[in-house]
C-alpha cells in the first residue's frame, strides 16, 4: 500500500505547500513579465490563483526579487490569496531562489511543489496529478513528449549527433518532492555552486529517480511577449476570458 492510499483510507487529500518562483530577470521579455497583464490580471496573479484553488495545496511561499517584496505582498492581500504564509526575496540564481523558498515553509511539511511564476495556465488536475503522485514516490514532475528531431551541435554549429526522440520529454512545473529530500539535493547543489535549470536537475544528483507523469501543453511558460499572446488565445479557447 502506498502513501496514496493511506491518504484516501484517512478520508483525506495528500497537500503540499507550493513555493512560487518569480524572482527572475525577465530579460528576454524585455519588461516583467509577472506584471504583464494576462486576459486583464497580471501573470503572477493567475498563478497564484490556480494555487489557492487547489485543494492539494496549504501554503503558498512566493520567492521574489527584494524590490519586488511589498509590490507581491500587496497583490495578494488586495486579491484576497489567502494561503499566502511567506513573500521572501530570492537568491542570484534559480537554484538559490528554489532553497530560500523550501527553507520558507512551515515546519513539518512533508511535501513542497516547487513551480514557475510564469506558467500561469497550470490546471487544477495537473497540480492534483503532481502532488498525488510525490505523495506516493516521493518526487514528481509532469512532462511533454518531444515532438521535433533533436540534434546535438558543437560550438562550430555542426551537428554532432541525434537525440532519441522516444526518451527525450520537455520538463514542466510544479514539481512536487518530498520536503526532506529536496532541501537536501538544492542544499548540496549550493554548496557545489552548481547552475541547474530545474529542481529535479537537483534530486538527479543525489541518484534518487524522480517519478514523472503527463504534464499539458496549455502549462506554457511565459517568456517572450509571443508567449502572452499564446497564452491569452489558450485562455479564450479554454472559456476563461
Amino acid at each position: 500500500m502506498g502513501l496514496s492510499d493511506l491518504f484516501k483510507k484517512g478520508g483525506s487529500v495528500p497537500k503540499c505547500s507550493a513555493v512560487i518562483v518569480a524572482a527572475g530577470s525577465s530579460k528576454r521579455m524585455g519588461s516583467d513579465k509577472l506584471t504583464a497583464l494576462l486576459g486583464g490580471e497580471p501573470v503572477l496573479l493567475r498563478t497564484l490563483r490556480a494555487f489557492e484553488a487547489s485543494e492539494y495545496v496549504s501554503e503558498i511561499v512566493v520567492v521574489t526579487r527584494m524590490e519586488k517584496v511589498p509590490e507581491v505582498a500587496d497583490l495578494c492581500a488586495q486579491n484576497n490569496i489567502s494561503k499566502i504564509a511567506k513573500v521572501v526575496a530570492g537568491g542570484k540564481t534559480r537554484m538559490e531562489s528554489s532553497l530560500i523558498g523550501v527553507s520558507s515553509v512551515k515546519p513539518g511539511v512533508k511535501l513542497i511543489a516547487i513551480h514557475d511564476a510564469a506558467r500561469p495556465l497550470v490546471s487544477g488536475a495537473l497540480i492534483k496529478r503532481c502532488v498525488t503522485a510525490a505523495a506516493e514516490h516521493m518526487a514528481a514532475v509532469p512532462v511533454i513528449p518531444s515532438v521535433d528531431t533533436l540534434k546535438m551541435v558543437g560550438e562550430d554549429g555542426r551537428i554532432v549527433g541525434t537525440v532519441d526522440r522516444e526518451t527525450t520529454y520537455r520538463v514542466q512545473t510544479p514539481q512536487v518532492f518530498d520536503a526532506i529530500l529536496i532541501k537536501g539535493a538544492l542544499s548540496k547543489a549550493a554548496e557545489k555552486r552548481m547552475l541547474l535549470s530545474d529542481d529535479s536537475s537537483a534530486m538527479d544528483m543525489t541518484g534518487f529517480k524522480t517519478y514523472t507523469v503527463a504534464g499539458e501543453e496549455d502549462n506554457i511558460k511565459i517568456t517572450t511577449p509571443r508567449d502572452l499572446m499564446i497564452a491569452e488565445l489558450l485562455l479564450k479557447s479554454r472559456g476563461e476570458l
